[in-house]
């Protein structure tokens, strides 16, 4: 039996959250046909790595990444370093024959992912981005109903996500909100989420015209010094797709009374769609071929109770009936791309896909700087 002995590097919030990931998948999908183990956590402070090691059990634990890309006993790299780590320990990835997994963005710019995707070429590892919201069971029946051609020929769309973070203007910055470490704003936080979610719902983009806004202009950072706020708060695009279609997006930490707000509406000439990760148990079918009737007939959204129901061999616990979270797509993300490293296939959303919405979200920047539309080649 395979064993995919994992190194994780970087332990921030995503770290713990692929660990949960690793850790809970045999609960999730029984008769798994690979072992996975956590083996190495690597982070920029050792302490912070050696409690990860304890906490977590770990084999072992260091403040250099060389000891996760040189052990031959370790066959998968988890990235979840800040973004502008990334691009050097994917291609150190690489280079040392690992199949990778990385956290969204793929790099700070498009000329980096192009780099990624050249070191790539003629490789035969594998490797996926953590667009994980491509795994939750409405997400995944919303790709089957577009397929099906339930909604036809899709003729406008919007999509948002929306946090609060930003709004107290006396919150310190972290790193996202640093471009030297985040490659920009809010876009590359969020909107890359909403961008990708359009992008394998509907295809790929024809042009743009974006915005971004910085809502404070300065704000104090970790200790407590005032310094010039350089990445965007909140971002909107409007956009026009290769099928034709028009639609809105917008990504927004300054949106006041949200949490994680994550919505996705798709208008067709047969019917429509709507998804909201605030409510993620449900995927929202409207058949506009129904006829009208008094009364209403049977005209109308329906909910489809889409929970916990995945395909064999998920689904089997908790239970399908059972409420979704938001970290169980992560669950089902990183169980499909082990899937694949055990299968020795491509993954997907995979690097390509993450160079793409790399290059659309350099194009948004170009159409805030030129104020201007922009078309996407």
């Amino acid at each position: 039996m395979d064993e995919m002995r994992i190194g994780i590097i970087g332990f921030g919030f995503m770290g713990k959250a692929h660990t949960y990931g690793y850790r809970t998948m045999p609960l999730y999908y029984e008769n798994l046909p690979f072992r996975i183990k956590p083996a190495g956590v690597c982070t920029r402070k050792l302490e912070t790595a050696l409690k990860a090691k304890e906490d977590f059990d770990f084999e072992f634990a260091t403040d250099n990444p060389e000891d996760i890309f040189l052990r031959d006993d370790i066959n998968v790299i988890n990235i979840c370093t800040p973004n502008s780590c990334h691009k050097s320990s994917i291609i150190r990835a690489i280079q040392a024959g690992k199949n990778i997994y990385c956290e969204k963005p793929l790099t700070t710019s498009f000329a980096d992912a192009a780099d990624v995707l050249k070191t790539l070429e003629n490789s035969s590892i594998t490797t996926q981005i953590a667009f994980q919201n491509r795994f939750f069971p409405a997400t995944m029946r919303a790709k089957e109903i577009i397929q099906e051609d339930k909604i036809g020929k899709v003729l406008s769309f919007r999509a948002c996500y929306l946090h609060s973070g930003s709004v107290d203007p006396n919150k310190p910055m972290g790193w996202k909100q640093d471009k030297k470490t985040g490659g920009g704003g809010v876009l590359l936080d969020l909107g890359s989420h909403v961008l990708d979610l359009v992008y394998h719902l509907i295809g790929p983009f024809d042009s743009l015209i974006a915005k971004k806004s910085i809502i404070y202009g300065s704000r104090p950072d970790i200790e407590g010094k005032i310094i010039p706020v350089e990445a965007e708060d909140s971002v909107l695009l409007i956009v026009k797709m290769k099928n034709g279609s028009m639609g809105t997006i917008e990504a927004s930490k300054a949106s006041t009374g949200m949490n994680d707000e994550f919505r996705v509406e798709i208008h067709g000439d047969k019917g429509a769609l709507r998804f909201n990760l605030m409510d993620p148990n449900w995927l929202e079918y409207y058949d506009n071929s129904l006829p009208d009737a008094p009364l209403g007939g049977l005209k109308g959204f329906t909910r489809i109770e889409c929970i916990q129901r995945f395909n064999k061999p998920g689904g089997s616990f908790p239970s399908s009936k059972l409420s979704i979270g938001w970290i169980r797509a992560h669950v089902h993300s990183l169980y499909s791309f082990l899937c694949c490293v055990h299968e020795r296939k491509h993954a997907n959303p995979s690097f390509r896909d993450g160079a793409y919405i790399q290059y659309i979200m350099e194009k948004a920047y170009e159409s805030d700087s030129t104020d201007s539309w922009v078309t996407i080649d």
